[in-house]
């Protein structure tokens, strides 16, 4: 069938439009109140029903801005505040240095780890660089395939927007470990630094670039990434929620 009002071709058994989200039985029954006649049997009113495909820009508004005609009010006030803890913590490591990064959530640098550390296990078989650069890679994949993940299998841009906001949170733990390349000061898994062992990942990745003398700069470019991700994942969000409260249902 195709959406009578914005012509978006989809299966017969939807309830909803899967483009513009209108709810196809609301949207008769207001035609029929206005109108006098049922649009679906034919009366005074009819509705055209254009072929259409979804071009690539209808299709992304619709998986990253649609919001459900009807929120319920408790789902609303648990994602407003999870949109306040990230914000709060958004604004902490705004003020933190990239020393001192691991001290504004502690927690979720052990939530990281063992993202991290199957990442060297995953791309392992790739050789020894890719080996250590792995570590990295799989902390930022992790978050950024949960996005994916809630946004093309559940429709859930909320949550694909804290994901996002996850991305960033991970750019920035990374940012401490890079910042470590020459000093090798920092405490690794085994209890010990850098300069009791052979290094770490990143003063080996750098080391193997010839970058090493860069890492100091390239900790803050990480640190610098992560937030503006924040930014754009709380940006997002905030709209979502925007458009969510003018669709309350009291």
């Amino acid at each position: 069938m195709v959406c009578p009002k914005c012509g978006f071709e989809q299966n017969e058994s939807n309830n909803e439009c899967n483009r513009c989200g209108i709810i196809f039985s609301k949207y008769y029954a207001a035609m029929e109140a206005t109108a006098g006649a049922n649009p679906r049997a034919g009366g005074s009113v009819r509705l055209e029903r254009k072929q259409s495909s979804p071009d690539l820009w209808s299709s992304l508004n619709y998986l990253l801005f649609r919001v459900d005609e009807d929120v319920n009010v408790f789902y609303f006030a648990g994602r407003v505040a999870v949109l306040v803890l990230l914000l709060f913590y958004f604004l902490k490591y705004l003020v933190t240095s990239v020393e001192m990064a691991y001290d504004v959530m502690p927690f979720m640098h052990l939530v990281n780890l063992p993202f991290h550390e199957a990442g060297h296990i995953i791309f392992s078989p790739f050789g020894r660089f890719i080996m250590f650069l792995g570590g990295t890679l799989g902390q930022l994949l992790i978050p950024l395939i949960c996005a994916v993940a809630l946004l093309l299998t559940y429709g859930q841009n909320f949550g694909a927007a804290t994901c996002l906001w996850w991305v960033g949170q991970n750019s920035i733990d990374v940012a401490p470990y890079i910042n470590d390349a020459r000093a090798l000061d920092l405490i690794l898994l085994g209890g010990v630094t850098g300069k009791e062992t052979d290094g770490h990942d990143w003063e080996n990745i750098l080391r193997t670039l010839g970058w090493l003398k860069h890492d100091h700069f390239l900790a803050k470019l990480a640190y610098t990434t992560g937030l503006l991700l924040m930014i754009l994942a709380l940006a997002w969000g905030g709209y979502l929620l925007y458009r969510q409260f003018k669709n309350l249902d009291w």
